[in-house]
C-alpha cells in the first residue's frame, strides 16, 4: 500500500472557480458566470414546444412563502436544470417539469440533448452515479455543477477528494457544511423519537427466557467501516443475537422476516422484534462526519439503546446527553462488553438512556432547531422533499444571480457581480477507511478489506486528478479518463 500525501497539501494543483487559470501551461475555461456568451454548439431549441407545454408545474415554496406565487414567464423563457442521471428517486414521473420557487421558476429535465444549450444553467449530478468517465465535457462556461449525495460515502469515494469537490458550485449532502444539508434525512420528526419503549420489565423477562442483551441486524457485509471485524470480537465477551447475513447466529422468528428487504424496512413485526432488545449494534457502513442513518435513529425510535459507531460528531445530534453508547469511548471490545453487561444488570443506570422519551426529555436544542429550520421534510405536506427542495435551491440562486447580472449591466459601480460559489472539502469530504479493529499496520497486506477499500479510496483520488486534467486540457471525450491517470 502506497503512502499517499495529504490532498490538502496540493491546493496549487486544484481548480479554483471561476477564474480562468493557467496550470501546467494549459488554459482552464470552465468558469461559470450567468449570461456568458452562447456556445458555438447551441442547438436551436433545448426542448420541443410539446416538451415545454407538457412540463407540469410543481410549486415548491418555503415556510411563509405564499403558495399562489408563480413566475409570470413562459416555460420557453426559463432557465433549465439538467439531471445527468436517470432513475433517481424521489423525482418527477416524466422527463421535464416546471418548478416555481420563491425567487423564480425553472424547468427541470432529464433530457441530455439540452446540455449544450445556453439556457441550461446547471447540471445536477446524483452522487452515487457520478462517474468521472461520464461527465459532460468540455465543461461549458455558463453552466454550474450541482452535487446531490445523501447516500453512503463508500458508494463513491471519488466525492471524498477535494479536486473533484471544487468542481461543484452547489452541494446537498449529509455533511452539515454543505449548501443544502441533509444530515437529518433519516429523522422524520422529533415525535419519531418519542415512541414509548418496551417496558424494562418485559425486556428483562425476554432476557431470562434466553434472549441476548444485544442484537445485530446486518446483511450488507464487508463494507468500508469493517464493522464485522469489531462485532466478531465483541461477541467473545457478551451474547449478541445476529439475524442478518453478516455473522448470523440466530434465525428470524418467522420466514417473512428472513427476506432482507422486510428486515431492513419499517415492517411492524421486525420493529417489534428489535424493540424487545436492550441494545442494538448501530454501526454505519462508512465513517464520515454527519453520516447518520436509520442505524442510529431507528433504535432511538424503538427505545433500544444504540451502541453506535459512525459519525464522529454524533453527540451533536443525539436527543440528550445520555441516549447512546459510543463504541469509540471504549479502548477495546471487551471494555465495551463489560459496560453493556453493567447496564444490562442495573435497571437504574439503563433507564437513564431512555429519559429522552419523557415529555420534555429531548434536551438537545441544536437538534430541535435543526429539525425546525430545515427547508425540506420527510412525509411532510408543508415542505418539499429534499430532492425537489435542492432543485429549488439551485433554481433560486440562478435566478437571483441573473437578476444581479442585469442590474450590474445597468449600473456596474453599485451592483457588483456575485462571487462564484465553489464547494469546499467539508461539503462532502470523508477520511480514508480504517480497520474496524486494530491498527492498519496490523492488517495483513492480502486482507480482503484492505485490498478493496483502501485501494478504492486512493484510486478514486487518482481519478479525481485525472478528471481535473481533462478539464484543464479541454478534453471532449470523458471516456479517455484512463489515459489521463498519472498525468
Amino acid at each position: 500500500m502506497k503512502t499517499r500525501p495529504s490532498e490538502h497539501g496540493h491546493l496549487a494543483m486544484f481548480i479554483t472557480l471561476p477564474a480562468i487559470t493557467m496550470i501546467l501551461d494549459a488554459p482552464l475555461t470552465i468558469a461559470w458566470q450567468p449570461g456568458s456568451a452562447p456556445s458555438a454548439f447551441e442547438p436551436a431549441s433545448p426542448l420541443t414546444a410539446l416538451d415545454m407545454r407538457q412540463a407540469p408545474p410543481i410549486i415548491i415554496h418555503r415556510p411563509m412563502q405564499p403558495t399562489s406565487f408563480r413566475d409570470p414567464r413562459q416555460n420557453a423563457q426559463l432557465p433549465l436544470l439538467l439531471w445527468w442521471h436517470d432513475g433517481i428517486f424521489p423525482h418527477f414521473p416524466g422527463s421535464t417539469e416546471r418548478i416555481d420557487c420563491p425567487q423564480g421558476a425553472c424547468l427541470v429535465t432529464k433530457k441530455k440533448k439540452v446540455h449544450l444549450f445556453k439556457r441550461t444553467k446547471a447540471i445536477l449530478f446524483y452522487g452515487t452515479d457520478f462517474r468521472a468517465y461520464e461527465v459532460p465535457l468540455p465543461r461549458l462556461p455558463h453552466q454550474a455543477w450541482a452535487l446531490f449525495h445523501e447516500e453512503s460515502p463508500m458508494n463513491n469515494y471519488l466525492l471524498s477528494h477535494l479536486p473533484v469537490l471544487r468542481l461543484f458550485n452547489y452541494t446537498a449532502t449529509f455533511r452539515q457544511e454543505s449548501d443544502y444539508p441533509l444530515a437529518t434525512q433519516w429523522l422524520p420528526s422529533l415525535d419519531y423519537l418519542r415512541r414509548p419503549p418496551v417496558p424494562l420489565e418485559q425486556k428483562n423477562t425476554l432476557r431470562v427466557a434466553g434472549r441476548a442483551p444485544v442484537v445485530y441486524l446486518q446483511s450488507h457485509c464487508d463494507v468500508a467501516s469493517d464493522r464485522d471485524r469489531y462485532v466478531r470480537e465483541l461477541m467473545k465477551y457478551i451474547p449478541v443475537d445476529s439475524y442478518g447475513e453478516c455473522l448470523r447466529n440466530r434465525a428470524f422468528p418467522s420466514e417473512r422476516l428472513a427476506d432482507t428487504q422486510t428486515a431492513i424496512g419499517e415492517d411492524p413485526e421486525c420493529l417489534d422484534l428489535l424493540a424487545g432488545y436492550k441494545f442494538q449494534l448501530a454501526f454505519e457502513n462508512a465513517h464520515c462526519n454527519d453520516y447518520m442513518t436509520e442505524k442510529l435513529w431507528r433504535p432511538l425510535h424503538l427505545g433500544s439503546i444504540p451502541v453506535y459507531r459512525g459519525s464522529a460528531r454524533v453527540c451533536t445530534w443525539l436527543p440528550a446527553d445520555t441516549s447512546a453508547v459510543l463504541v469509540d469511548d471504549f479502548p477495546t471490545p471487551q471494555a465495551l462488553a463489560q459496560y453493556l453487561i453493567m447496564l444490562d444488570t442495573n435497571d437504574h443506570e439503563y433507564e437513564k438512556f431512555l429519559t429522552f422519551k419523557s415529555p420534555h426529555g429531548i434536551t438537545n436544542q441544536f437538534l430541535v432547531s435543526e429539525i425546525k429550520r430545515r427547508k425540506w421534510g420527510v412525509n411532510d405536506f408543508e415542505k418539499p422533499n429534499y430532492m425537489n427542495g435542492f432543485e429549488c435551491f439551485v433554481c433560486d440562486d440562478i435566478n437571483s444571480r441573473a437578476q444581479v447580472l442585469r442590474l450590474h449591466q445597468t449600473s456596474p459601480q453599485t451592483n457588483p457581480i456575485l462571487p462564484v460559489r465553489t464547494a469546499a472539502y467539508n461539503h462532502m469530504g470523508c477520511p480514508e477507511p480504517t480497520p474496524g479493529l486494530g491498527e492498519l499496520q496490523e492488517i495483513p497486506e492480502n486482507d480482503p478489506w484492505r485490498l478493496h477499500w483502501l485501494n478504492d479510496y486512493w484510486q478514486s483520488l487518482d481519478q479525481a486528478h485525472a478528471l481535473v486534467a481533462m478539464l484543464l486540457y479541454n478534453e471532449s471525450d470523458p471516456s479517455r479518463l484512463w489515459s489521463y491517470m498519472g498525468t
